[in-house]
C-alpha cells in the first residue's frame, strides 16, 4: 500500500512538472499570447525615392535597405516601381537595392516598404569583432592636431569604452583649435564622426558609422547617426555628439559606413522621404505569419498547425476534460448523483447547439414525455428490451413533432435538435428507464435533476471563450488536470450532501 501511494505521488509530481514546464516554455520562451485578443506592434517603413531622369541615358538608382538579421523580424518586404528592374546585393555588410531602367523620362518615383515586428524575432547572429586597423596617414598640421588630442585622451581613459567616450567629448569641444583644424569648419555629425574615426584609428580601435531610424510615427524622418565599436565581447554604441552610450530600443539600424543612403546614376535632384507608421495586429495571427515566413517554429507543432476543419473539432474536444472535471467535483466533493460521468458531458456538448435555456426545456420536456410513455408501457407487462425500443422510437417521433411545431411558430432555436443532441437524449432516456427499473422512479428523478444541473454547469464552463482559447493554445495544461484527477481518485472523505444529512441527524438526536 505504501509503495502504491509513493508511486501515485511520483506520477502526480511528474505530470504537474511536465504540464507547468511545457506551458511555461510556451508562454515565456515562445511568447505565445495568453489571450486571444492580445495585440502586438507592427512597424511599417516606407521609403519614397524621387528624382528627375536625364533623357537618353540609362538610369540606375541604388539605396541601402535594412538588414533582416536584427532584433526585428520581417513580415513583408516589397519594391514598387514602374518599368524598372530590381536586384538586391550585399555590399560591405549592408543590403543594397538597385533599380535600373534603359530609358526613363521626367519625374521618377521608386518605393520601398518593410513591415516589421519584434515579438517573434530570433536571436541576432553573434557579433564578430572586426580586425584591428592601421592608423590613418596624415601630414603636417593635421598630424600635429591629432597627436595633441590623442595624448590627453589616453591619459583619461582605461579601456576601449572610456577611450571612445573621451574622444567624443574632445571632438565636440569646437572651441579647441585642434578640433577646429580637423573639422575644417564643418560641424555636422558626419564630420565629427570622421574626426573621431581618425583619432580611434591612431589607437587601432575599430569603429563603424551606424545610420538608424526611429521606430516612431514620424513622416519625412532623417536617419540618425551613431557610432559603434567592438570591445572583444559585444558592440558598444555611442552618439557622436552627445556621447550617450547604448543605443535606444526604438532604433533600427538601416545601414553602416560613411556612404550616402542613396545614389543615382542618370538622374538628378534626388530626394528620399522616410515614413514610419505603427499599427497593431492580433498576436496569434502575427505568430502564424512569422511561422509562415519560416522565421519561427512557434506554431509548427501546436494544434494551430492542423487544418481549419480539424481545429474546429479539437476546439470542442479539448474542453471535454474540463467538463469531466466539473462532474468529478460535483460527484466526489458535493455528492450530486448523475447518470455516470460522461453522459452529463455529452448533454453539455448538446447544449452547444441548442443553447442552455432551450436545451434545458427540450431535455426536460422530451425526457418527461419519454419516461411517461415508459410508465404507461409498464402496465402492458412488456419485457424491458421491447419496452425500451418503443420508448426510443416515440422519442424520435416527439422530437420531430416539436421541431415541426416550433418551425410553424417561428421558434427557430428548437430546430437545433439535430442528430447529435437527439442521440444523446434518446441514450439518456434509455439509461433513466433502466435506472427506473432497478432503483425506482424517485431515484430516477433525482439522478435526472443532478445530471441536468451538472451538464448545465459543465456547459457554462466549457464555453468560456478565454478558457477555450487557453486550453487549445496550451494543451499541456491538461496534464495538470490529469494530476488533479489522480489526486481526487484517492479522496475518501465525506461529500457535502452527506455532511448536511448527518448534521440533520445530529439535530434530531
Amino acid at each position: 500500500m505504501q509503495s502504491i501511494n509513493t508511486h501515485l505521488k511520483i506520477l502526480i509530481a511528474i505530470l504537474l512538472c511536465l504540464g507547468v514546464a511545457i506551458t511555461g516554455y510556451q508562454i515565456y520562451v515562445m511568447e505565445i499570447p495568453l489571450t486571444e485578443d492580445e495585440t502586438d506592434d507592427i512597424w511599417s517603413l516606407d521609403a519614397k525615392l524621387e528624382f528627375e531622369a536625364a533623357q537618353g541615358v540609362p538610369v540606375k538608382a541604388q539605396m541601402f535597405i535594412p538588414p533582416l538579421a536584427q532584433d526585428y523580424v520581417s513580415l513583408n518586404e516589397s519594391f514598387i516601381s514602374n518599368n524598372y528592374g530590381v536586384s538586391i546585393n550585399q555590399q560591405n555588410g549592408n543590403r543594397r537595392v538597385t533599380w535600373s531602367a534603359r530609358r526613363a523620362t521626367g519625374t521618377q518615383a521608386l518605393y520601398y516598404r518593410l513591415v516589421l515586428t519584434q515579438r517573434y524575432s530570433s536571436e541576432p547572429p553573434a557579433a564578430v569583432m572586426p580586425p584591428l586597423r592601421d592608423p590613418i596617414a596624415l601630414e603636417g598640421a593635421e598630424q600635429v592636431a591629432v597627436n595633441a588630442l590623442i595624448s590627453p585622451i589616453r591619459q583619461h581613459s582605461a579601456d576601449i569604452e572610456t577611450f571612445i567616450s573621451e574622444a567624443i567629448s574632445r571632438v565636440n569641444d569646437i572651441t579647441d583649435d585642434n578640433v577646429k583644424l580637423l573639422l575644417g569648419g564643418d560641424t555636422s555629425p558626419i564630420a565629427k564622426a570622421r574626426v573621431i574615426d581618425v583619432l580611434l584609428a591612431q589607437a587601432r580601435i575599430p569603429l563603424e558609422l551606424v545610420h538608424t531610424i526611429r521606430l516612431e510615427n514620424l513622416t519625412n524622418q532623417e536617419p540618425e547617426l551613431w557610432l559603434r565599436s567592438h570591445n572583444g565581447e559585444r558592440w558598444l554604441y555611442f552618439h557622436p555628439e552627445t556621447g550617450q552610450q547604448g543605443i535606444p530600443e526604438n532604433r533600427l539600424v538601416w545601414w553602416t559606413g560613411s556612404e550616402p543612403l542613396f545614389d543615382i546614376d542618370g538622374g538628378r535632384r534626388g530626394q528620399l522621404t522616410l515614413t514610419v507608421t505603427n499599427s497593431e495586429m492580433n498576436a496569434l495571427r502575427l505568430a502564424e505569419m512569422t511561422a509562415d515566413n519560416g522565421s519561427s517554429q512557434l506554431l509548427e507543432y501546436s494544434l494551430y498547425g492542423l487544418p481549419l476543419h480539424a481545429q474546429q473539432v479539437y476546439r470542442v474536444m479539448i474542453m471535454i476534460p474540463i467538463g469531466v472535471l466539473v462532474i468529478l467535483l460535483l460527484r466526489n466533493i458535493i455528492g450530486i448523483q448523475t447518470l455516470g460521468t460522461f453522459t452529463p458531458v455529452l448533454i453539455s456538448l448538446a447544449f452547444r447547439e441548442t443553447q442552455v435555456g432551450w436545451g434545458i426545456v427540450l431535455f426536460t420536456l422530451i425526457t418527461a414525455l419519454g419516461l411517461s410513455l415508459r410508465s404507461y408501457l409498464e402496465h402492458l407487462k412488456l419485457q424491458m428490451l421491447p419496452r425500451l425500443s418503443i420508448v426510443l422510437t416515440f422519442v424520435v417521433i416527439i422530437i420531430a413533432i416539436i421541431s415541426l411545431f416550433s418551425h410553424k411558430l417561428g421558434i427557430e432555436r428548437a430546430l437545433s435538435v439535430s442528430l447529435f443532441p437527439m442521440v444523446i437524449l434518446t441514450m439518456t432516456i434509455e439509461r433513466l428507464s433502466i435506472n427506473w427499473e432497478e432503483r425506482g422512479g424517485g431515484h430516477s428523478f433525482k439522478v435526472a435533476l443532478g445530471t441536468l444541473v451538472a451538464a448545465t454547469l459543465a456547459h457554462l464552463l466549457m464555453t468560456i471563450p478565454e478558457l477555450a482559447y487557453f486550453f487549445f493554445t496550451f494543451p499541456a495544461t491538461l496534464l495538470i488536470l490529469v494530476a488533479f484527477m489522480l489526486a481526487m481518485g484517492r479522496y475518501r472523505g465525506y461529500r457535502l450532501t452527506e455532511l448536511m444529512r448527518f448534521k440533520a441527524l445530529t439535530k434530531q438526536g
